[in-house]
C-alpha cells in the first residue's frame, strides 16, 4: 500500500470502531461540521499523561463540571484545582494546567493557539500535547506520537531497535502516514488501533486494517515489538509522615513547596525522603508508630514511610503546618500516598 491508502485505510476503520471519550467528537458527528473543543482536547491530554484512559474519565467530568471553559479553570484558586486533581498523580502536570490556562486567557484572549508554534509557545506544553492539539483540535496535519504510536510503527515496519534510542525514526516513519485531511481523525485513529487492537500483548492482528501490510506481522515479530531498553533498578528511599490529631477533631496538615514531587499539594508534615531521615515531628506529642508501613512508587524510585500518629491539646502550637478543622478535612483531597498514610493511621485505631 501506498502511505495515503494506509491512512486511508484506517480511517476507514476508525469509522467504525472509533472508542467512546468524553472529550471527543466522533467522526460521523465531525463529518457533519462539529468541531471539538481546543480547551478539552488539552485537559484530556494533559491529564492522558502517564495515567489510562480509565482513571482519567471520572477526573475529566468532573473538571469539565466544575470548570467548564478555559476562563473558568484560569480563575480557579489553586488548592481547589490540586484537590481535584487528587490521587491522578504527576502533580506538576496540575500546577502547569493552571499556568497554561491562564497564559491562553491574559496571552491569547481564551483562546488556544492553532498551530503547534504558537502551542508550544504555553507553558507546560511539550511536543506531544501541541501536536495533539494542533491535529484534533484543528486538524492541522501534525504527527501525534504517544506509547501507543511507537507500538503500531514498531511492528507495521518491523523496527527492531530499542526504546527510546528507536524514537525519532518511529515517529519519521509515522510522519510519512499522516494525511492532510483528517489529520485529527487520523491521530485519535492511531491512538485506537494501539490501544484495542495492536495491544502490547496479544495483539489481534486478524482484526487489524493493516495486518496486509504490516511487516512484523508477515515476519512473525509482532509480540516481541517493541523492543525496549531494560529498565534500571528503583532506588527505595524511606521516610516519617506524621499525623497529628487535636482533641476537637482537627487534623494537621502542610501544603507541600510548590517544586518537587507532590508540589502544592496537601500533606501530612514529615522528613525528608532518603536512606535513614531523622525524626522530625512538626508538633510537641506523645507519638505512636501505627506499625504498618506505607509502599508508593514515583517514577524514579519507591518509597517507604513509616507512619506515626498523635493526640494533642488545643494550645499546643505546631513548628509547621496548619491545623484543619475536621469538617473541613476530606481524604480525597489528600494525594494518592498521603492518603494511603491516612487510611494506615485510621486502621491503627
Amino acid at each position: 500500500m501506498r502511505d495515503n491508502q494506509l491512512s486511508d485505510a484506517l480511517l476507514e476503520w476508525y469509522d467504525r470502531h472509533a472508542r467512546v471519550m468524553p472529550w471527543r467528537v466522533a467522526p460521523l458527528a465531525r463529518a457533519a461540521g462539529v468541531r471539538p473543543d481546543p480547551y478539552r482536547i488539552w485537559l484530556s491530554e494533559v491529564m492522558l499523561q502517564q495515567t489510562t484512559v480509565a482513571a482519567v474519565k471520572a477526573y475529566f467530568e468532573r473538571f469539565i463540571a466544575r470548570w467548564p471553559t478555559v476562563a473558568d479553570l484560569a480563575a480557579a484558586k489553586d488548592a481547589d484545582v490540586m484537590a481535584e486533581w487528587a490521587g491522578l498523580g504527576y502533580y506538576a502536570r496540575a500546577r502547569n494546567l493552571l499556568k497554561c490556562a491562564r497564559a491562553v486567557v491574559d496571552l491569547h484572549g481564551d483562546i488556544f493557539p492553532r498551530d503547534r508554534a504558537g502551542l508550544l509557545s504555553l507553558p507546560g506544553i511539550g511536543p506531544y500535547t501541541a501536536a495533539a492539539v494542533a491535529a484534533i483540535a484543528y486538524d492541522e496535519p501534525a504527527t501525534v506520537v504517544d506509547g501507543n504510536v511507537e507500538r503500531v510503527m514498531a511492528r507495521l515496519y518491523d523496527v527492531h531497535i530499542p526504546l527510546p534510542t528507536a524514537k525519532p525514526e518511529l515517529t519519521a516513519l509515522a510522519e510519512l502516514l499522516t494525511p492532510e485531511a483528517r489529520a485529527g481523525d487520523y491521530a485519535q485513529a492511531v491512538m485506537d488501533l494501539g490501544a484495542t487492537i495492536c495491544t502490547p500483548r496479544n495483539p489481534a492482528c486478524g482484526l487489524c486494517p493493516w495486518r496486509t501490510p504490516c511487516k512484523a506481522r508477515a515476519e512473525g515479530t509482532a509480540a516481541d515489538l517493541p523492543r525496549k531498553l531494560p529498565k534500571q533498578r528503583k532506588p527505595v528511599r524511606h521516610g516519617i509522615v506524621y499525623i497529628a490529631r487535636r482533641v476537637d477533631g482537627a487534623y494537621l496538615l502542610e501544603t507541600r513547596p510548590d517544586s518537587g514531587l507532590l508540589g502544592g499539594m496537601l500533606g501530612w508534615p514529615g522528613t525528608e525522603w532518603g536512606d535513614d531521615p531523622p525524626p522530625n515531628p512538626p508538633i510537641r506529642g506523645e507519638w505512636k508508630d501505627c506499625g504498618v508501613e506505607v509502599r508508593h512508587t514515583f517514577t524514579h524510585f519507591h518509597l517507604r514511610l513509616r507512619v506515626m500518629t498523635a493526640h494533642v491539646p488545643m494550645d499546643r502550637k505546631p513548628a509547621t503546618g496548619t491545623f484543619i478543622e475536621a469538617a473541613e478535612f476530606s481524604p480525597a483531597a489528600l494525594p494518592t500516598v498521603m492518603r494511603k498514610a491516612f487510611n494506615a493511621a485510621a486502621g491503627d485505631k
